[in-house]
């Protein structure tokens, strides 16, 4: 049999890169190759044409919220493996699992002048009852609805909180509209000035540390928690708790009323199971504005 018949079945049997090199080292060994030489061009080759090396474990970032138990305990940095079982070590672990809903505002009056006369539209408010409706269909034990004191954010958590009696409702400046971080690559319908990147971007990042975390270790029993605040502000969320770059935010798209859908486990894992989920809504009562 041929090499070039051999290193054809390989591939097409295993259809991985590792067989192919193989193959090519015992083609060597059986003088199939005249020289050297053409061995190192065809793993060269070989090696050219395989796709960047997926990030291994080292590459996610365990202390990005700055609460690792690993790293402190009672606020020092552990000095040894063996302080590992000490009552203080088992004490700062967390336990418990956040599960945080971050609701984007339904359709609004775009022609508002200003914060106050931009109310939610007809269409917005029936966007809304949508959104709580799906919501109180999960069945969940929700522990308090946070949302941006803007106008249509409060609105629609106003409407939200119809359907979720019991549940706490909470106003946060931090949470409102902005520019978190000039996007990557740039658009040209919407340039903020440097300034507003410089300010938002600051009190949209201290949003972030202040929620998006892992659970506190007093905390005994899975939270779900509601947040009802702004597209750019989900955005970004997203991205840096997935720790993907956060100058893509701008990337994705959300629908008014939507649900993204983010949990934090104990140790520090990140997962998206919903971005902007809005499947529950009619077709022809979705909105992007």
């Amino acid at each position: 049999m041929s090499f070039r018949r051999a290193l054809s079945l390989a591939c097409g049997v295993a259809g991985g890169s590792a067989v192919l090199v193989c193959a090519a080292v015992a083609a060597d060994k059986h003088g199939y190759f005249a020289d050297r030489c053409r061995l190192r061009e065809t793993l060269a080759a070989v090696h050219a044409a395989q796709p960047p090396a997926w990030p291994t474990a080292n590459g996610w970032d365990y202390n990005w919220d700055k609460r690792d138990p690993s790293s402190l305990v009672n606020g020092k940095r552990k000095e040894s493996a063996g302080d590992s079982g000490s009552p203080d070590a088992e004490n700062s672990k967390p336990k418990a699992t956040r599960h945080i809903f971050l609701i984007r505002h339904s359709q609004y009056n775009l022609k508002g002048d200003g914060d106050k006369e931009r109310i939610l539209t007809a269409l917005g408010r029936e966007q809304a009852e949508y959104t709580g409706h799906r919501l109180a269909a999960l069945g969940l034990k929700y522990d308090v609805l946070i949302h941006s004191s803007m106008t249509r954010a409060t609105e629609t958590a106003n409407i939200i909180s119809k359907y979720l009696p019991g549940v706490e409702l909470v106003s946060c400046d931090l949470l409102r509209e902005g520019a978190p971080i000039e996007p990557v690559p740039p658009v040209t319908h919407w340039k903020p000035e440097a300034v507003q990147y410089h300010e938002d971007g600051a009190r949209i990042e201290a949003a972030f540390r202040r929620y998006i975390h892992r659970a506190d270790p007093k905390q005994k029993e899975d939270s779900y928690e509601i947040i009802v605040c702004h597209a750019n502000v989900i955005r970004y969320f997203v991205c840096r708790a997935l720790q993907f770059p956060p100058e893509g935010w701008l990337r994705m798209g959300l629908n008014n009323g939507s649900i993204t859908w983010l949990t934090i486990r104990p140790s520090g894992r990140v997962a998206l199971r919903a971005l902007g989920d809005s499947g529950f809504m009619p077709p022809d009562k979705l909105t992007r504005t």
